[in-house]
């Protein structure tokens, strides 16, 4: 398989790219703090990840740490 290549981003590109991941940072970390849970993609399926998440969301990993 071959390694995929990322062009450079323009400025414009580069700054809008860095405002929505720190957007999505405050986000997920103010749901954190205030104990909602949130629903990622891992590239293969959706997962919820917090406390009150559903049982059935919760990726296979997180529910083996939380049964020990």
């Amino acid at each position: 398989m071959s390694e995929q290549i990322t062009p450079p981003l323009s400025s414009d590109t580069q700054a809008m790219l860095d405002c929505l991941r720190q957007a999505v940072s405050k986000t997920l970390e103010s749901k954190r703090r205030l104990g909602h849970y949130s629903v990622q993609w891992d590239g293969k399926t959706l997962f919820a990840i917090g406390d009150d998440a559903p049982e059935n969301l919760k990726h296979p990993q997180q529910s083996d740490r939380s049964t020990a």
